[in-house]
Formats: structure tokens, C-alpha cells, sequence
């Protein structure tokens, strides 16, 4: 499969862990719709690890565990497909999956037919208990390759953590979507965290292989399987806008069914939406800025329409001004231009006066603007 955009949805693993069941998946597809999160172009509905039994069948096939979903994966499939979103399933290039479950290292051609089979729309591909003598890049390859030959068109989450430079051969693996870090945890400083570490990056993300910064923790509030501390609605709102702005995938993993409005209004924000979905897909680009800290982040991402979008991120705990010269986004005064900017989050609209743009931000607060370039009068 090759994605046009970043893929969207919600991934069962950060707030139930092994804690799934099929009243739990309809559940959450009945919500993505009743929400209008579909409607809003999230569309995949995934379960993630601990869906198995622990060995396979005497054909060497996967096994649903009876007690969570008694009536199979396909009855899921269908229920999810009946609601006009798609079904997504987890497996492992290892042995064993990262809980212990049947990995589909040396099973990838039966695997694949299976998940074909039950209806399956998108595989999220773990890299636990692998073979330390056979390279990632072979063992992706290989699955890739399977799926490519399953009869069905199966999005191919690549889930490596960014090890053995993942970056380099992903591409090679028919791969729609890469992890490009390891697993989120719902804190502050795990958003920092993940986010530092995409400059490098940057010029590997693109059309038909996106770069996956994890999965979401908006409206976690620290609850569920990597609830930890969480964070406040202001922290997730920097942290959506980050992801958004990045072009990552954006794979909800809160409990949908019960989304406080603040953080239903943060995953719904279209103005964001649409620069993640953007069908340009061109990458982001770090400002040097003007007398920046190391924790005040400004990036630029030119859009359809000639239009630019602009994020200023306050990662840190003190209050800190984004300062910036319009001439790092090819604007100098000489060529008679200037950006008309109005913030999506405040409405607020940014002085760029003398080619310069100051914006002051509170503690983990950020702006994000789609600005328009106009004639300086």
C-alpha cells in the first residue's frame, strides 16, 4: 500500500495494554464515529499485543484467545468495517511478540494470509525477540513481501523503534509508516524527549513511508497502560501540535469512549489536521531564530497554495519569546513580501513587521500558524 498522507486512527496499547476484548473494539469503533473523529479523517481502528493465544494451531496459524474475542477476528473486522472504518491487528518479526505472544518470525507468508482473511486492513509490526543473526532490514522485507502477496491491501506499520538505523532500509520493506523512537509514555518529558529526537530526521519522512513518532497521549490524564503522571490539556495540546506539524501518523490512544471535551476539541482541530494531511507532504525545517534556548523550537513546512505553516513550541518549564527573521523562510524585504499570520490555536494574529516576528510563550505552550504570503504595504 502506498499512503498519500499520514495514516490516522487509534491503536488499543497505551491505555489497555493486554487488557482487550471485543466489547472493548466495538466500543471504540461505535465512539470514533458517535465522536466525529472518523468524519475528521480517523479511520483506523487498531488492536495492538495480547490479542493471541500463547501457541499456534497444528496448521501453525495465529489463534484469537477465545475468552477476549469469542467470536474471532473476523466477526471484529466486520463490525468496524460495518461502522466505515478500517481494522487494524499487531504482530512481531520475532519469536515471540513484546509480551510474550507468538511473533510471526518464520511464519510472515501464513500470518499475512490469515490477517487477509479476517479482514484486516493495517499490520502494526513489532521488533522484539528478533534474530540478532538475520538484520531488520530482512526480517521487515520479508514481511513486506508477504503482505505485498495476502490477496489484501494491508497497511504496513513498520514498528522498529528507529534501531539498527531503521531509516536508512525502511523504504526497501513496502513499509507505509515507520517508528522512528522508542514507546511513548504520558509525560512531559517523554514528549520532549521524542520530540528532540526527529531533526535528524526530518528528510527521511515522506509520501508512501511516514515517519511515526508513536502514538498519541492526548487525554490520557494519566490513566492506562503508560499513564505514568500525564500531562494538562495545555501540554497536549503542544504535544498534537507537534505530532500534527511533524507529519507523524496520528493514532489516538486514549480511551475514546470517554474524551473530555478539551481533549476531544485538541484531537479535532482541522487547522492542524489539514496540515498533517497536507498533500504536499513536503518536510519541516528547523529556524535558527534569534537568540533561542535550546528548549524554544521553531519550525516552517511549506504547504499547498504557496501557504507556509509555522510552529513555535515552548518545551520548557519557563516562559520564553520566539524571535525570528522572515528571511530563513525566503522572504528578505527585498522581495516586497511579508506573511499575513493568525495563530489556529488563539486567532491571535503575529506582527511582522521589519521582516521580524516576536511571539512570546508561555511555559509548554506553543503557536501554530498556516500564514500567507502577501504584499508588504
Amino acid at each position: 500500500m502506498v499512503r498519500l498522507t499520514p495514516p490516522m486512527g487509534w491503536n488499543s496499547w497505551n491505555t489497555y495494554g493486554a487488557d482487550i476484548n471485543e466489547t472493548l473494539i466495538k466500543e471504540t469503533a461505535d465512539a470514533m464515529v458517535s465522536s466525529g473523529l472518523k468524519d475528521l479523517g480517523y479511520e483506523y481502528v487498531v488492536i495492538d499485543d495480547c490479542w493471541s493465544l500463547k501457541e499456534r494451531d497444528k496448521e501453525g496459524r495465529l489463534v484469537p484467545d477465545p475468552e477476549k474475542f469469542p467470536n474471532g477476528m473476523k466477526a471484529v473486522a466486520d463490525y468496524v468495517h460495518e461502522k466505515g472504518l478500517k481494522f487494524g491487528m499487531y504482530s512481531c518479526a520475532g519469536n515471540l511478540t513484546c509480551a510474550g505472544y507468538p511473533g510471526s518470525y518464520e511464519h510472515e507468508f501464513i500470518d499475512a494470509k490469515t490477517f487477509a482473511e479476517w479482514g484486516v486492513d493495517f499490520l502494526k509490526y513489532d521488533y522484539c525477540y528478533h534474530s540478532n543473526i538475520v538484520p531488520g532490514a530482512i526480517l521487515y522485507r520479508r514481511m513486506g513481501l508477504a503482505l505485498e502477496n495476502c490477496g489484501r491491501d494491508i497497511l504496513f506499520s513498520a514498528c522498529s523503534w528507529g534501531a539498527d538505523e531503521t531509516h536508512e532500509w525502511i523504504k526497501q520493506s513496502g513499509a507505509s509508516m515507520w517508528r522512528s523512537t522508542g514507546d511513548i509514555f504520558d509525560t512531559w518529558q517523554s514528549v520532549k524527549d521524542l520530540t528532540k529526537q526527529q531533526e535528524k530526521l526530518h528528510p527521511y519522512n515522506g509520501v508512501g513511508c511516514f515517519n511515526d513518532m508513536d502514538m498519541l497521549i492526548v487525554g490520557m490524564h494519566g490513566k492506562g497502560n503508560v499513564g505514568l503522571s500525564g500531562c494538562t490539556d495545555l501540554q497536549y495540546r503542544t504535544h498534537f501540535s507537534i505530532w500534527a506539524f511533524m507529519g507523524s501518523p496520528l493514532m489516538i490512544g486514549c480511551d475514546v469512549r470517554a474524551l473530555s471535551k478539551e481533549s476531544l476539541e485538541t484531537l479535532s482541530c482541522k487547522e492542524l489536521i489539514e496540515i498533517n494531511q497536507d498533500a504536499l507532504c513536503r518536510q519541516p525545517y528547523r529556524l535558527s531564530g534569534i537568540w533561542q534556548n535550546e528548549d524554544t523550537l521553531i519550525y516552517a513546512r511549506n504547504l499547498t497554495n504557496g501557504d507556509i505553516a509555522i510552529g513555535l513550541f515552548n518545551l520548557g518549564e519557563e516562559k520564553a519569546v520566539a524571535r525570528f527573521n522572515l528571511d530563513e523562510l525566503g522572504l528578505p524585504l527585498s522581495t516586497g513580501k511579508t506573511l499575513h499570520m493568525t495563530d489556529i490555536w488563539t486567532g491571535k494574529k503575529a506582527d511582522t513587521a521589519n521582516a521580524t516576528v516576536f511571539w512570546d510563550l508561555e511555559p509548554y505552550d506553543c503557536a501554530v500558524f498556516r500564514a500567507k504570503v502577501v504584499d508588504i504595504k
